[in-house]
């Protein structure tokens, strides 16, 4: 008998949560087909594992990859820390559904990070994954967004839908699914998401449930108003009958340091109440986001173009300056992607303000008009001490919050938040050796657990019969290299990585192949 690959020697973590146990794993034909002592049997490629971890295949359960993915298909960022798969579509902000206007609407504002001749081609959800299914160095499991189709029906207005306008969203919704999606997600600080209230959510949510679908959300607020927050989310799961990933959790902003004692032990009331409520997190103490989310919600209203107007207006700007919803220090902010101002690439908001010689404000405001409004950046709001508490959590997985991306091409100027390229073995590499995780729970965290979220019946476990997406580590060598300063480094001590059966990553170097696909709900 002969196999595609095996992989001897090793230490095999499963997923399931249990210990280490020795053995071999072979794979034919896109599937894990023998795990166990294959001494004897001959393969076409063969690993050896002596020293090192076989296990699934990473599942990031909240990535940004929706278009970057398609820009460049390798998204070397995620799979040399063995990432296999990603869910999309997250913070309320989908590739899919798309009608003309806003096809037109992203082409014009959301260039920040595609190169002038990428175009979108896709409108259904089920054009989008079949866009996918052109290859990917991973697979991409896709949401439906709440921002996405209420831009689709209602753009930018800030007000309640419509009978006619919500039943159209929640259409939407259901074609979505009926495509494949997995679930829905709000990004609820973001336009146009930000303006949609819990009943309107509780009915999106109802119509993805209908389907099996899940609720993911950044909620409302994750500093002053996260209590508040983690309920809202709680109770529009328990009222749309939806189970809940609350994305991202923390406590965002010195005031709020602590505050994950009580939002986990609402978590856990919540759960008594029979929701089924999860969440993710980034092993980091600085979060990452678009810094027009530092100014307040009405500057939204209408869109990047009348943001602009506003940001121009010596008026609108005075008012900008007192409702802006700044609970950093200047030296706390730093631009991870201006396209069109590199030179402020890595700068803090103190540093680019000296250099323009204009107060904080006023630089951050004039970046944003230069930049079309679309500048990334990186926050210091987080603390330790509320990410070890949070990353215990039995109900927690791992998620970057971060796109495949690729350190040359259209990002070779951009400084992204080091978690593109390095939250999995940052788990692996300072976690676990800190105490904080054993390493069969980190994996659990990273693998079976998020793959039992989300419903994938044959990913996420290494047994027999699953789809062959496998990481073989090193444990004593795994960890993050990319920095603050320094983000787009690979890992370290993950020389494997299999997806779909084909090696993508070996011998820590990527081998080109594109085995990844779309993966479809099964409706």
């Amino acid at each position: 008998m002969s196999l595609d690959i095996i992989i001897k020697n090793g230490r095999v973590i499963d997923g399931s949560g249990n210990p280490w146990f020795r053995a071999d794993v072979g794979v034919e034909g896109g599937v894990i087909s023998a795990v166990g002592n294959l001494k004897g049997l001959a393969a076409e490629t063969a690993i050896d594992a002596k020293g090192m971890v076989v296990a699934p295949g990473f599942i990031d359960i909240h990535s940004h990859s929706d278009v970057p993915i398609l820009v460049d298909r390798r998204g070397l960022s995620k799979v040399r820390q063995g990432v296999t798969t990603e869910v999309v579509g997250q913070c309320g902000s989908s590739a899919a559904p798309v009608n003309e206007k806003v096809r037109e609407y992203r082409e014009r504002y959301g260039r920040s990070s595609v190169p002038d001749d990428f175009h979108i081609t896709w409108g259904t959800m089920a054009e989008y994954m079949d866009e996918m299914d052109g290859g990917a160095s991973l697979n991409i499991a896709p949401l439906v967004g709440h921002g996405t189709v209420r831009q689709d029906v209602m753009e930018y207005e800030n007000r309640e839908p419509t009978d006619a306008e919500l039943n159209k969203m929640k259409k939407l919704v259901a074609e979505a699914m009926a495509d494949g999606a997995w679930g829905l997600s709000t990004g609820l600080i973001y336009p146009p998401s930000v303006y949609g209230k819990a009943p309107e959510i509780t009915e999106l949510a109802k119509a993805a449930a209908r389907r099996g679908g899940i609720y993911f959300s950044h909620i409302r607020g994750e500093g002053e108003t996260l209590l508040d927050a983690v309920k809202e989310a709680c109770e529009i799961g328990l009222n749309a009958g939806a189970p809940v990933q609350i994305s991202h959790f923390k406590a965002s902003g010195r005031p709020s340091w602590g505050k994950t004692v009580q939002s986990l032990a609402m978590v856990e009331e919540y759960r008594g109440k029979g929701v089924d409520v999860t969440f993710d997190q980034y092993p980091y103490v600085a979060s990452s986001t678009g810094l027009t989310a530092l100014l307040p919600h009405w500057a939204h209203e209408g869109g990047a173009e009348k943001m602009l107007e506003r940001l121009r207006d010596p008026e609108t700007r005075r008012r900008l300056r007192e409702e802006s919803r700044i609970v950093y220090n200047w030296d706390e902010v730093m631009v991870t992607k201006a396209k069109n101002h590199p030179q402020y690439n890595g700068m803090n908001l103190k540093q680019v303000s000296e250099a323009v010689g204009k107060d904080p404000y006023d630089a951050m405001f004039d970046l944003l008009i230069a930049e079309n409004t679309q500048v990334q950046s990186v926050m210091f709001g987080l603390n330790e001490e509320d990410v070890v508490r949070v990353m215990r959590s039995p109900y927690m997985m791992v998620g970057s919050d971060a796109s495949a991306i690729c350190p040359e091409g259209v990002w070779a100027d951009s400084r992204p938040h080091p978690r593109a390229y390095g939250t999995f073995p940052r788990v692996l590499g300072k976690y676990v050796r800190e105490g904080v995780l054993s390493l069969q729970e980190a994996v659990r965290k990273m693998t079976g657990a998020p793959a039992h979220r989300m419903g994938f019946k044959d990913r996420g476990l290494l047994r027999v019969g699953y789809r062959a997406d496998i990481t073989v580590f090193d444990p004593a060598k795994v960890r993050d290299e990319a920095t603050f300063t320094d983000p787009q480094r690979y890992a370290s001590g993950i020389p494997h990585v299999i997806v779909n059966g084909v090696p993508v990553v070996k011998k820590d170097k990527y081998t080109g192949a594109l085995p990844g696909r779309a993966l479809r709900k099964p409706i």
